[in-house]
């Protein structure tokens, strides 16, 4: 993983580090919608900094954007594929860092199940799992209905907290989708830590490693589906 960073001089710049450019960078679809709101906000866009202001404000308070990352791999072991995070931020609150993965949605899934993925379940696959397990603090392996995507890159904002020495952590999924798609995918993987989903707050999942985790579901201006 590199450690030298180039800042991005508009939302085009985010698109050569995506996986399959010609795919993904289209109009309507995720990857295009949240590079150009949050180069827009020049910092979090306001339905993000609303769901840490409506969650705690002795926690959230004062919060600036330090870092963002487009396209942020964290490495997992089992395997050679990272965890790549549509957007990884690192922030400051009144009380200490807050590493954040965003993960962008319009229509998107969240990619196979659990159960799929696990299909193929050698040495390599089984050591990630319990590895993300430790990293969420889960004892039993998830239910196989539960998105895959959700797991480990929520794994990477705790990972990138222990990193950086932050006592906080966020999954965000930073959804255009009108309809909000694939919400009930969400809100399952909540319920993995006895969670439900706040319409536009955070809600804490608990503190693996010692670090506090939270996650939230915000819903991103439509207007950047045209962008």
């Amino acid at each position: 993983m590199p450690a030298i960073y180039v800042p991005t001089r508009g939302p085009e710049d985010w698109r050569r580090l995506l996986a399959e450019p010609d795919l993904h960078w289209k109009t309507g679809r995720s990857a295009r919608s949240l590079a150009h709101c949050w180069e827009e906000a020049r910092g979090f866009p306001p339905e993000v900094r609303a769901l840490f202001a409506a969650a705690d404000p002795a926690r959230f308070s004062n919060l600036e954007l330090l870092l963002a990352v487009p396209e942020h791999q964290v490495p997992l072991p089992g395997g050679r594929r990272p965890s790549q995070n549509d957007l990884w931020c690192l922030a400051k609150t009144q009380a200490g860092l807050l590493s954040v993965a965003v993960e962008g949605k319009v229509s998107e899934s969240f990619g196979p199940t659990l159960a799929e993925w696990s299909r193929d379940m050698g040495k390599g696959r089984r050591a990630r799992l319990d590895f993300l397990k430790a990293q969420l603090g889960l004892g039993d392996d998830p239910p196989g209905a539960v998105r895959y995507q959700l797991l480990h890159r929520t794994a990477s904002a705790v990972i990138e907290a222990a990193r950086f020495a932050a006592p906080r952590a966020a999954m965000v999924v930073h959804s255009f989708s009108p309809d909000r798609e694939w919400f009930e995918d969400y809100a399952a993987f909540l319920a993995l830590f006895g969670a439900a989903p706040r319409d536009g707050a955070l809600v804490r999942l608990g503190a693996p490693q010692g670090i506090e985790l939270h996650a939230g579901w915000a819903c991103g201006d439509p207007r950047f589906l045209k962008a």
